[in-house]
């Protein structure tokens, strides 16, 4: 390593490897490389907190590039500027004389700038006879074009921050919001939830949110707020959606009960078919067309026949919405070694998960059918999955299971709470693509 560019500090001002590396930096300029000088300071403002600059040491900067005598820096117009502390002083809002230094060591400490000290320690320059400067002593500026890609690099990092961290709070703004008034909505609606519960979870992620954030540390909490979100919409679709199958039925009884309003066959006793009738007329070869008219005419709605043979309607399900995959598997990591191969990759290796855990916790089929046909066969393996990472928690697997089928069905169980939970007991909630 050459030793010319090695200069030490004058007087009682120690010199330090930091300095000695800040020195071989500005040797290593590539030739021809320039940069506007007050579009680098720009940068080296946006980078301020990654450079560990404070903002009173970039005024004292930003005095110092004033009396560099071009716009742009470059070695060609030499590097070096020479104000005395006065000129310096007054270019830097009247900074004292103490101050003033305090923060030309901080520049000097973060590899901005670098002294280069006279004999006597005084600030001046040489001139040729024709006026150039041959020699000069004060402080260059090498550094700042020898890390100009750094801090352009560094400067476009810290606005993509900033800007990250400007959308994340906007979101998590319009989420607050749209929590805060959907369960007014649901209150003042009377829709049927655990809707106490549902508000503590609410205030408990208000208080979780600092004054002063990065994205990184809102990013969870967006993520708890959406999903929270999420499960108060689904709660709200559910009861719009009883509310139509209501109307609509409504409708369908009315339509039935009009439809024909001169007719009066249910009043004309010979239409009432006794016990075995049915039968008998479809085996009688002699049964004519008022017999088969009057046997469609006894014949029950399709609504009905649904109902009394126990399948459920089309479109009367719940419509719960399942949660992403990774979300689960994250919330119950339990589940994982049940399946195939003891791994889970998607969907449908998470349900014959779910047969295996659902038989070894002792749960009926029939318990098990009911929660697919009221929650959803996704949403039916997710519970089972919650109920064997509570393990010892919960008495009657099988019970507790039927209990949380029936609270599905009337609107009053939500499986975002038990999910964010378990997450939270998990190591925290991350971000999954649904």
């Amino acid at each position: 390593m050459e030793s010319g560019y090695v200069t030490t500090p004058f007087g009682r001002r120690p010199m330090s490897l930091g300095m000695l590396a800040s020195q071989h930096l500005a040797e290593t300029i590539e030739p021809g490389m320039k940069r506007s000088k007050w579009k680098l300071f720009r940068a080296i403002c946006e980078a301020r907190p990654a450079l560990g600059v404070t903002d009173r040491a970039l005024t004292v900067l930003d005095a110092l590039l004033t009396f560099y005598p071009d716009d742009e820096i470059s070695e060609e117009k030499g590097l070096i500027v020479f104000p005395s502390n006065a000129q310096l002083s007054l270019r830097a809002r009247g900074m004292t004389p103490a101050t003033l230094r305090r923060h030309l060591a901080v520049l000097v400490e973060a590899g901005l700038i670098l002294r280069k000290d006279s004999p006597n320690g005084k600030r001046y320059a040489r001139r040729d006879r024709a006026g150039a400067i041959g020699d000069a002593f004060g402080f260059s500026v090498a550094p700042l074009l020898a890390r100009a890609v750094e801090i352009e690099s560094l400067a476009a990092q810290a606005v993509a921050d900033r800007e990250l961290l400007r959308v994340t709070r906007e979101r998590l703004t319009l989420c607050r919001r749209d929590i805060s008034k959907l369960i007014t909505t649901a209150l003042d609606e009377g829709v049927s939830g655990d809707w106490e519960g549902i508000s503590a979870m609410f205030r408990t992620l208000l208080t979780r949110i600092p004054r002063v954030a990065t994205a990184e540390d809102l990013a969870p909490l967006l993520d708890e707020m959406g999903m929270l979100r999420a499960e108060v919409v689904n709660m709200l679709e559910r009861r719009i959606k009883t509310q139509k199958i209501d109307a609509n039925e409504s409708q369908i009884e009315h339509h039935k009960q009009n439809s024909n309003p001169d007719s009066n066959y249910e009043l004309e006793p010979s239409f009432e078919t006794k016990q075995g009738e049915r039968a008998a007329a479809d085996n009688d070869p002699n049964a004519g067309p008022s017999d088969e008219r009057r046997l469609k005419q006894q014949k029950p709605s399709g609504r009905m026949s649904n109902r009394a043979g126990g399948a459920a309607d089309p479109g009367a399900g719940p419509g719960l919405k399942s949660f992403p995959l990774g979300l689960v598997l994250q919330a119950c990591p339990s589940i994982l070694d049940y399946g195939p191969g003891g791994s889970i990759g998607n969907w449908r290796d998470l349900m014959s998960a779910a047969v295996v855990v659902r038989s070894m916790l002792g749960i009926s089929p029939s318990a098990y059918e009911e929660a697919c046909s009221g929650m959803g066969p996704e949403n039916a393996a997710t519970v089972i999955a919650c109920i064997l990472e509570r393990g010892g928690h919960i008495n009657s697997p099988g019970g507790y299971l039927r209990d949380l089928t029936r609270r599905t069905e009337k609107g009053e169980f939500a499986i975002g709470p038990m999910l964010m939970a378990l997450a939270r007991a998990n190591g925290g909630v991350r971000r999954y693509a649904s």
